[in-house]
């Protein structure tokens, strides 16, 4: 556990950079109240998942298995899915382990099948990536050898390109701006001394996932990372969606605590649908680049709102692996994960957690 003053202290940087980017966000609408502001869903009462078993993970598979998540998890809202003000729903995938070990196709092809189903354009489903040469390698963006992709019609923001942050939306840090975000290492590239030292401090957050789109969809995929603990649900929505985190990886507490900020900011968690994971691929040791030797594929998929519980879960399957084969478990020094549940943004209690089965 955090001491209490440390707790404390962390809970009133939080609170600092939150009210920056609550201002920020009122001022660009006028005399919008900050009553009105999306407030971020509660924890659920009783952490659900709801679980799909798979046969295997062709595309017809994950089709008729997401849209029984899909139908499931309304059931449980009360209500359909349907396109709401702005008509738009983005996509949030992961393809920054390279191939291998990125967001199935296959998994992505069903989400937006089942989206359409409910009345969503296929131009208005977008998606969010972060680099274009991970995005290309793993069949996201088009071929260059045939100019086609699995997505062609749907949008595709390519974060990395800096053509999708807002000035005015971002999370204010202290720590400078020197390390590459996957492999954290030092950055060779020479210190611009021109460079503000105030725009050096801030992350731009990827604004067309929580202001362009009635929600969105997170969809991650499982790796240990070194100083995150385990790459997945938080990361993907957090670090991977916003500029200049690479940063945060100077220190051991820094990441972590960006992590835990960042996911907590209401506009981000206001517009969270579901996060869905397929356990199609993951990785205990090594990550987050790929390494074939150290994957496990299970015949499973989960759908949860609760993004700290599904990475708890699938923390304790990274560590149980990690056991077998004579490594360490992931260090309890990385705090990801608390710091998380100290925010509010849900549960590390995986005892708690109910599976429900879905179209088995």
């Amino acid at each position: 556990m955090v001491s209490l003053t440390a707790a404390t202290r962390f809970m009133l940087n939080f609170r600092f950079a939150l009210f920056r980017l609550l201002l920020l966000a009122t001022c660009t609408t006028g005399t919008q109240a900050a009553d009105a502001l999306p407030r971020p869903p509660p924890p659920p009462a009783s952490p659900v998942i709801w679980q799909a078993t798979v046969p295997n993970f062709s595309d017809s598979t994950y089709a008729a298995r997401v849209e029984y998540l899909i139908a499931q998890f309304e059931v449980s809202l009360g209500q359909t899915i349907a396109p709401g003000e702005k008509g738009r729903v983005g996509l949030k995938i992961y393809a920054d382990s390279g191939p291998g070990l990125a967001t199935p196709l296959g998994l992505t092809k069903a989400v937006i099948a089942a989206l359409q189903k409910r009345g969503y354009a296929k131009d208005k489903i977008f998606l969010v990536g972060l680099n274009q040469q991970r995005l290309r390698y793993t069949g996201y963006l088009p071929s260059l050898a045939t100019g086609k992709s699995a997505f062609d019609g749907h949008p595709i923001y390519v974060l990395e390109s800096g053509r999708f942050f807002d000035p005015l939306w971002f999370y204010d840090s202290p720590l400078p701006s020197r390390f590459d975000p996957i492999l954290v290492q030092k950055s060779t590239e020479a210190f611009d001394p021109e460079t503000s030292l105030e725009e050096d401090r801030k992350s731009f957050l990827a604004t067309p996932l929580f202001v362009d789109a009635d929600f969105w969809i997170n969809l991650p995929v499982y790796t240990d990372h070194t100083v995150l603990g385990v790459n997945g649900a938080l990361v993907n929505a957090t670090l991977w969606n916003a500029s200049n985190t690479a940063r945060f990886f100077r220190s051991p507490a820094s990441a972590p605590a960006a992590v835990a900020e960042m996911s907590a900011i209401p506009e981000l968690r206001g517009t969270w649908m579901f996060t869905l994971a397929s356990l199609e691929r993951y990785q205990f040791i090594g990550g987050p680049w790929f390494n074939s030797l150290y994957t496990v594929s299970e015949p499973l998929i989960w759908l949860g709102t609760d993004p700290v519980l599904l990475d708890a879960l699938m923390l304790e399957r990274i560590n149980r692996y990690r056991t077998q084969e004579g490594f360490k478990p992931v260090s309890d020094d990385i705090r990801t994960l608390e710091f998380a549940a100290i925010l509010g943004v849900g549960s590390r209690k995986t005892a708690d957690a109910k599976f429900v089965p879905v179209g088995n």
